[in-house]
C-alpha cells in the first residue's frame, strides 16, 4: 500500500472508530450530548457532555461496547438532507445545531450506522466490523470549541490500527513517550516549575534548568559574533501606538495581554521583539554602505494563550526567543536567507537533531502589504532553499501577516515535531515604520527586514531537549557533570581537592558527601542522570585518581584527575 493510500485508510478508520465510540459512549450514557469527533495524528477523539465525570475505569467498559458495535459490522451509510431537517433529526444535540447553523450551505451530510445517526462529512470505513484493533488511551476536559467562556466538556482519545503488531508497537511508543515526558522529568531533574501564585503559563527556571540555559546562551552569543551579529537589549514594554502601527494590535489582538494605563498613556507588554530593534535601526541615518545590519536579542516576549492549551514549557505565556532581524538592501536578501539557513543547519546539528522538515508558508487570507510584496519574498524564501538543495513542502496560507515564512519542525528521538525555527522575509513593516537607507545614487531607499529565530523559544527548547534526550543530557548540557562520591569521611577532604581542581578547569561538578552509602549514591546520581561519576577511596587517594563509573552503568575503572579533567572537557568540547 502507498503511502498516500495508507493514509486515507488510517483516515478512515479513526473517523469510523470515533463514531463507534460515540455510539457506544450513548447507550451507556443516555442522554449525553455530542461535541466533535476529528480524526488528529495517530488517533481519534470525541467530546461529549455527560451526567458525570468519567474516570479511567470508565475506558474499558466504552471498549467492550465498541466491540460489540464492531462485531454487528453494521455499514456505513450517508445520506444528504435539507438544514431543516438536520434541525429536526438533532434537536436534542444542542452543540449539533450550532455546527448546523455555521454550515453555509442548504444542505448537510450525515453519516449513520445502526441506529447512530451523526453529522458528519466522512470519509468512513464500509462498516464498523472492518475497524481492527483500538484502545481508547484517555480523557481530558476541553472548552466547547475552544473557548474558555464555553461549556467544558469530556474529551475521550483513541487510537485505532489495523493489526495488533502496529497497536503494540505504538502502545510501546506511547509508554516511551511518558516515560520521557518534559512535564515528568522537569520535576524529577528539578530543572523547573510553574505557580499558581505567578500565573499558569509562566515559568520559574531552576538552578539546574538554569545552568542548562545559560550554557545554551552563551554558545548562541558566541556563534552570533562570530557571524557578524551585534547583540541588543529592548524593553519588555511599550506604547500601545506602537503596537498599532505595526498591525500586531489588529491581527493579534486576541493574543496580546490587555494595555496597562499609566500617565495618561497605555503600555503593553511585548509580543514581538522586532518593533525595538526597528527603532534602534532607526536611530541614525543608515548608508547602503552599512548594510547589512543584524540585531540579535535572547528577548523575552508575552503571549495571551488560553489556559486550556498551556502545556508544560512546550505552551507557555511567557518566552524567551532567540530572535533576530536583519536589515539589508533587496540585491542582499537571498544571500542573507542562505545565511540564516546554513546557521539553523549548524544549530541543530550541535543539539543533537538529524532529524527536521522544513516548510515554506505563503500568504494567508488577512495580510498586509501588497501581493506584489508577498511574491517577491517567497521566491527569495524559495531560491535560497533550493541554492542548498533543502527538501521542503509548501504550506498554502500559513506565513504570518506581515510576509511569508520558513518553518523548521524538529524531530526528535521518538519522531514528535516540534515547532523550531522560523525565517521571515518582511516588506511591510520597513514600509509602516519608514525604515530606509541611503543608496549609492544620494536617495532613501526602503531597507527589507528578515525575521528569524535559529533555535525558537528557550522553553520550548528545552522541553523538546528534555524529550529527545530522555533527561540524560549531553555532557556539554548537563546541569551537573559530574558528582565525586566519597566511600568513607575520612575522603571527604579529597573529594572536595578534586571537586575544586574540576571547576577551576570548567567543569560543573559537586561532591556528595551525604552519609549514605555509596551504592545509594551512586543509583541516586543515575538517577539524576549525571553524566560522570567518581568514586573516591582510600586506592584512589594514594593514586591521586579516581574510579570513573557512567550514568549508563559502565565502570571505567581507576584514572588519573588529570585524565578525568581531560575525559570530561574534551566529551564538552565536541558538545557530546
Amino acid at each position: 500500500m502507498i503511502a498516500k493510500e495508507r493514509e486515507e485508510r488510517e483516515e478512515r478508520m479513526h473517523h469510523s472508530a470515533a463514531h463507534i465510540m460515540a455510539e457506544a459512549v450513548q447507550q451507556l450514557f443516555p442522554g449525553a450530548r455530542l461535541g466533535i469527533g476529528p480524526t488528529i495524528i495517530n488517533g481519534f477523539y470525541y467530546d461529549f457532555e455527560l451526567s458525570r465525570p468519567l474516570t479511567p475505569d470508565d475506558l474499558p467498559l466504552i471498549e467492550d461496547k465498541m466491540r460489540e458495535i464492531i462485531g454487528q459490522d453494521e455499514p456505513f451509510v450517508v445520506e444528504e438532507m435539507g438544514k431543516d431537517e438536520a434541525r429536526h433529526l438533532f434537536s436534542d444535540q444542542p452543540y449539533k445545531l450550532e455546527l448546523i447553523d455555521e454550515i453555509p450551505d442548504a444542505s448537510v451530510t450525515v453519516y449513520s450506522q445502526g441506529s447512530f445517526v451523526d453529522l458528519c462529512r466522512g470519509p468512513h470505513l464500509d462498516s464498523t466490523g472492518q475497524v481492527r484493533e483500538f484502545k481508547l488511551t484517555h480523557i481530558a476536559g476541553a472548552y466547547w470549541r475552544g473557548d474558555e467562556k464555553q461549556p467544558m466538556l469530556q474529551r475521550i482519545y483513541g487510537v485505532a490500527f489495523d493489526s495488533r503488531a502496529e497497536l503494540d508497537e505504538y502502545l510501546v511508543r506511547q509508554a516511551e513517550a511518558a516515560r520521557r515526558d518534559h512535564r515528568k522529568l522537569g520535576k524529577e531533574l528539578d530543572l523547573y516549575s510553574t505557580h499558581e501564585e505567578i500565573g499558569p503559563g509562566l515559568i520559574c527556571w531552576h538552578p539546574k534548568g538554569a545552568v542548562i540555559r545559560e550554557v545554551i546562551e552563551d554558545f548562541w552569543r558566541a556563534e552570533h559574533h562570530r557571524r557578524g551579529y551585534d547583540v541588543v537589549y529592548t524593553p519588555h514594554i511599550a506604547k500601545l501606538d506602537l503596537w498599532k502601527t505595526s498591525g500586531h494590535w489588529d491581527f493579534y489582538r486576541d493574543y496580546l495581554f490587555s494595555p496597562i494605563e499609566m500617565e495618561g498613556h497605555q503600555y503593553m507588554l511585548r509580543p514581538m521583539n522586532c518593533l525595538g530593534h526597528i527603532l534602534i535601526y532607526k536611530s541614525e541615518l543608515r548608508s547602503y554602505r552599512s548594510l547589512p545590519i543584524r540585531y540579535a536579542e535572547l528577548g523575552t516576549v508575552y503571549r495571551y494563550e488560553r489556559t486550556g492549551v498551556l502545556y508544560g514549557l512546550a505552551r507557555v505565556r511567557g518566552f524567551t526567543q532567540d530572535d533576530a532581524h536583519i536589515f539589508c538592501r533587496t540585491d542582499q536578501v537571498e544571500e542573507e536567507l542562505v545565511g540564516v539557513l546554513n546557521l539553523v543547519q549548524f544549530m541543530m546539528s550541535s543539539f543533537g537533531f538529524g532529524e527536521y522538515e522544513v516548510f515554506l508558508s505563503t500568504r494567508p487570507d488577512r495580510y498586509a502589504g501588497t501581493a506584489s510584496m508577498w511574491e517577491e519574498a517567497t521566491e527569495s524564501l524559495r531560491r535560497a532553499l533550493e541554492r542548498l538543495e533543502l527538501p521542503y513542502e509548501v504550506d498554502p496560507g500559513e506565513g504570518v501577516f506581515y510576509g511569508p515564512k520558513i518553518d523548521v519542525k524538529l524531530k526528535d528521538a521518538l519522531g514528535h515535531e516540534w515547532q523550531g525555527p522560523t525565517i521571515q522575509v518582511d516588506f511591510n513593516l520597513p514600509q509602516r515604520f519608514d525604515v530606509c537607507y541611503i543608496g549609492e545614487d544620494g536617495s532613501e531607499h526602503t531597507a527589507v527586514m528578515i525575521h528569524r529565530t535559529v533555535l525558537g523559544a528557550m522553553e520550548r527548547l528545552l522541553a523538546c531537549l528534555t524529550e529527545h534526550y530522555g533527561g540524560a543530557f549531553p555532557v556539554w548540557l548537563s546541569p551537573v557533570q559530574a558528582v565525586i562520591i566519597p566511600i568513607a569521611d575520612r575522603h571527604v577532604d579529597y573529594a572536595h581537592q578534586i571537586e575544586s581542581d574540576l571547576m577551576n578547569g570548567g567543569i560543573r561538578a559537586r561532591v556528595d558527601d551525604r552519609p549514605q552509602r555509596m551504592n545509594m549514591k551512586i543509583r541516586e546520581a543515575q538517577l539524576e542522570k549525571v553524566p560522570y561519576m567518581l568514586v573516591v577511596g582510600d586506592k584512589e587517594m594514594t593514586s591521586t585518581s579516581a574510579s570513573i563509573r557512567l550514568r549508563s552503568g559502565e565502570d571505567l575503572g581507576l584514572e588519573t584527575v588529570k585524565e578525568i579533567k581531560s575525559r570530561i572537557a574534551s566529551a564538552a568540547e565536541e558538545r557530546l
